[in-house]
């Protein structure tokens, strides 16, 4: 280990420290939201104060999950949302993201969802059910320490590409990135008899 650090040092004096990457901050997460979207601002004033004068460890997470990319914020949908409510209908989901809606199922439990946003269609299917649409701010007053709440998140690794990288893709099924989809393009021709000829 002490090998390493003297590696490491050694390395900083040649090449120096990127202050623009980071430089020696050991703690590069994020402490605010980079958009500037007032009320997600509201919101981050809201449940700063909340964590501070709370003990209730849901206002940090909800904080934290506030502060996160839209990549990492990842939407969830009202079929996903019934599935994990199942048993827990008098409690409220709470998404920090989007609710989107689902044109597979037919029908909807009645269910009380917070979350960031709504689809406008998922917000009509919900209140059709006799369900409830809750903004963070709402949520503030009726539960300020998160009680009967079922906080959730959706996938992360659902989009697209996650598929391409090596240790969240399936073991042996990384996608590659090819220049076309056709005949011509990696489909091993001339190497074996069921693609093509082999040589």
């Amino acid at each position: 280990r002490n090998l390493f650090q003297l590696w490491n040092l050694r390395w900083r004096l040649i090449m120096g420290i990127d202050l623009v990457k980071g430089g020696k901050n050991a703690n590069s997460h994020r402490t605010a939201p980079k958009s500037n979207d007032p009320y997600l601002l509201l919101l981050v004033k809201l449940y700063r104060f909340l964590a501070r004068r709370t003990d209730a460890k849901f206002n940090k997470v909800v904080l934290k999950r506030l502060f996160m990319s839209r990549a990492n914020a990842m939407p969830m949908s009202v079929s996903r949302l019934a599935v994990c409510m199942k048993g827990k209908e008098s409690r409220i989901a709470v998404l920090v993201g989007k609710v989107l809606d689902d044109e597979r199922v037919l029908d909807l439990p009645k269910m009380t969802v917070c979350a960031l946003k709504f689809a406008d269609s998922a917000r009509a299917r919900i209140e059709k059910a006799g369900g409830e649409c809750l903004t963070f701010d709402q949520l503030a007053l009726r539960a300020p320490l998160g009680q009967n709440t079922v906080l959730l998140r959706g996938r992360k690794h659902a989009r697209e590409v996650y598929k391409h990288f090596f240790g969240v893709a399936k073991e042996g099924h990384v996608k590659p990135y090819v220049r076309s989809k056709g005949r011509k393009f990696e489909r091993a021709r001339g190497r074996r008899a069921s693609r093509g000829f082999k040589k």
